[in-house]
């Protein structure tokens, strides 16, 4: 069983509120990412929440069988909330795939190759590495433990930096999608 994370809590300090409600091509900025991870393959989806919890919430339209899960300790980075979504995953998971709430060029077809390669060929970390820079990853089950061990605003990217031999990455001949840290990133994107 593969799932998704999609990391959702942070308070949009850079730019200036609650950026996961805007809305970017007819749809909140969060929503991007759970239909990517939707339509990406996985089997099971869960949204952490934090900051404006509820607004979020209700922003989104989640597919069936996928769940939110507050993280209250959103304001102490973003390791707690990859926390709080690995905790809340099913048993069964054998790899999660990682999401950001402000990545809207993320698609499906990212994430179904990022599930199709780790499931042809199992990693403790799998991750994207685009012609520019790095995109999503999946944490095998192995790695969670450490995972959960990170703190402060730090996320994946803190345990594949920290163990680079124990990533594999998976190339994909496109420029990276922005991310949306401020509102002129929104024209961007």
């Amino acid at each position: 069983m593969i799932s998704a994370l999609v990391l959702a809590a942070g308070e949009g300090t850079r730019f200036g509120g609650t950026k996961q409600l805007e809305i970017l091509r007819d749809k909140p900025l969060v929503q991007h990412a759970v239909d990517a991870a939707s339509g990406g393959g996985v089997d099971d989806i869960v949204v952490v929440l934090g900051h404006d919890a509820l607004r979020v919430r209700d922003a989104l339209d989640l597919p069936e069988g996928a769940r939110f899960v507050v993280n209250e300790r959103y304001a102490d980075g973003q390791s707690t909330s990859l926390v709080a979504g690995l905790r809340a995953l099913d048993p069964r998971t054998e790899g999660a795939v990682v999401l950001l709430a402000d990545q809207p060029g993320i698609r499906a077809h990212h994430v179904r190759s990022l599930v199709t390669a780790f499931e042809t060929d199992p990693a403790e970390i799998l991750r994207i590495r685009f012609r520019d820079g790095p995109g999503p990853a999946i944490l095998a089950r192995s790695v969670w433990d450490e995972a959960m061990a990170l703190t402060g605003d730090v996320g994946a990217r803190a345990l594949i930096e920290a163990e680079p031999d124990r990533s594999r990455w998976l190339d994909v001949d496109e420029d990276a999608p922005p991310d949306v840290d401020r509102r002129a990133d929104l024209e961007r994107a």
